[in-house]
């Protein structure tokens, strides 16, 4: 580089620096006037009467309350305190966030109203098909004897009615049958000889010899000595319990043929619902498969006892299955409906934000600010949701974008604290801490996989004991890098720690959660004074 572009270099950079210092003076001088001679500074007396905090708390972490200002220990940053007329310390009254339409249509907003709806006050549940125990039919010999022949190889085999299964050897039926035909050939055909023949014809029929082989053992002059057993309605073989060779005895099962005409569906019915349901209520079941196939029934009896597995009571109904399409075992979606109807407050499903305990709704309120309400959702209707508490018909709730609501608002109440500009809007703000959504630095402090595993331990005292927490004025904990302070710790329950009081000096352990930070042992300390 010659010494002409470094002299230009050098008078750029001058220029530069000039510039920042006049703007750093400015803004310094501007602060100064702004905090000693403002006549309208904070530090004017005014009327107003003191405002009460309810707690302090981090905007990132806003489940941990505090009862005492001081800093978070999770960002490097004052605590925050929320007063009880709905500030939340941003210098911003009322809850929520305030979105204009610019953003709005930027994030993807779109509103929806709660509304009235009227539902059949029914409920959605599973079920599965099972065979019609009443349209099955077993297949047993009266007789002992040997199979010497399988028709049907397998189970699940269709048959039809009268097909033939199994070839059935009896042996015992040949002496008898010989005997009649002894008596026969004698030809005594006069006197007590017809009354020998009658009677040997009735030890076959006493040896369940069928009347159609005596009628054949007439006719042909053979003893018959083998005996088929043929299907007794057509369907599926549902059992076989005999193969080639095997030995049977009388009353054995050899066999069980299930009807396919008609099937058994079973719904499962969730225990919070069984006081709701009577025989007779109309069901529309589809396979899960097959959405467009729907069938129609009623439940016809309801199976008494709760599977204790499960927690479901089970009701019967048959179906119709004419064209031989469902099987059993098959799952089925089932809508149980009743004759009477109902309205209910429905809103959009997509509205709801499940956390796994609570169901959140982003409302619109009526000075035009965005505010999350817990809500008590019922069944699903289709594509809304039945809301049962925390919505009133005719309120605004965000049905989709909430989650960049949610995102917004956290960021732009830590934003307003730690951007330098103090004359920047709000509407200025929001817009950089949506920009920044991806730029800023993680929470101080171990990672929360690591806090999750690992339990801490300190000294302090008690300062107040609640349902839910405990409240203490504990020792500096080095491994998370907190200061003294006082803060409160959730309890494992209620009932949790019965013997702690306010003013004791106690040892506590804690662990990370994703609710906060959370008691595991409370012990009074060693040596220390009550």
């Amino acid at each position: 580089m010659n010494n002409t572009s470094m002299r230009t270099w050098s008078a750029a950079l001058g220029v530069v620096a000039a510039a920042v210092a006049l703007l750093a003076g400015g803004y310094l001088l501007g602060t100064r006037h702004t905090a000693q001679g403002a006549p309208n500074s904070s530090a004017a007396p005014t009327d107003q009467p003191a405002r009460k905090v309810l707690y302090w708390h981090d905007p990132m972490v806003p489940q941990q309350h505090f009862d005492k200002a001081g800093k978070s220990p999770f960002m490097d940053m004052q605590l925050v305190p929320v007063y009880a007329d709905g500030d939340g310390g941003d210098g911003e009254a009322g809850h929520g966030v305030k979105i204009d339409a610019t953003m709005a249509q930027n994030l993807g907003l779109r509103l929806a109203s709660v509304r009235r709806q009227q539902v059949s006050t029914g409920f959605d549940a599973v079920g599965s098909t099972q065979w019609d125990e009443s349209q099955s039919d077993v297949i047993q010999s009266r007789v002992a004897g040997y199979i010497d022949r399988l028709y049907t190889s397998a189970p699940m085999q269709r048959v039809t009615r009268g097909a033939p299964v199994a070839s059935l050897f009896v042996p015992d039926w040949l002496a008898v049958q010989q005997e009649y035909l002894a008596l026969k050939r004698s030809q005594m055909n006069m006197g007590h000889g017809l009354d020998l023949l009658d009677a040997a014809r009735e030890r076959m029929r006493a040896m369940s010899i069928p009347p159609g082989l005596i009628a054949q053992l007439d006719r042909t002059g053979q003893a018959q000595t083998h005996l088929t057993l043929t299907a007794p309605r057509t369907g599926v073989l549902s059992e076989l319990n005999v193969r080639n060779g095997a030995m049977v005895t009388p009353g054995q099962t050899l066999a069980k043929v299930a009807g396919t005409g008609k099937l058994w569906l079973i719904v499962d019915i969730p225990e919070a619902q069984a006081l709701q349901v009577r025989p007779g209520m109309r069901i529309q079941a589809s396979p899960a498969g097959d959405g467009s196939t729907v069938l129609q029934g009623h439940l016809r009896e309801i199976l008494p006892g709760i599977d204790t597995t499960s927690r479901t009571l089970q009701a019967r109904l048959e179906i119709g299955n004419p064209n031989g399409v469902l099987t059993p075992g098959m799952l089925m979606r089932v809508h149980v409906a009743s004759t009477e109807q109902a309205t209910r407050l429905v809103i959009p499903s997509e509205a709801v934000i499940a956390t796994g305990k609570r169901s959140i709704v982003i409302v619109k309120n009526a000075q035009g600010r965005l505010q999350p309400v817990q809500v008590r959702t019922g069944q699903e209707l289709g594509s809304d949701t039945e809301v049962l508490e925390g919505l009133n018909e005719g309120d605004t709730v965000v049905a989709s974008g909430q989650f960049l609501v949610d995102s917004e608002a956290s960021l732009r109440s830590v934003l307003a604290r730690m951007l330098p500009e103090a004359g920047a809007s709000k509407e200025m703000q929001g817009m950089q801490g949506m920009q920044g959504m991806q730029k800023m630095d993680k929470p101080a402090g171990p990672p929360a996989a690591t806090a999750a595993a690992q339990t801490y331990s300190t000294t302090g005292r008690v300062e107040q004991v609640t349902p839910g927490e405990i409240i203490f004025s504990h020792q500096p904990i080095a491994a998370l890098k907190w200061p003294a302070m006082t803060m409160g710790f959730a309890k494992p329950s209620a009932n949790a720690f019965a013997g702690v009081a306010a003013g004791q000096t106690v040892q506590f352990s804690f662990r990370q959660t994703p609710a906060g930070y959370e008691l595991t042992d409370v012990k009074p300390a060693t040596g220390a004074g009550q």
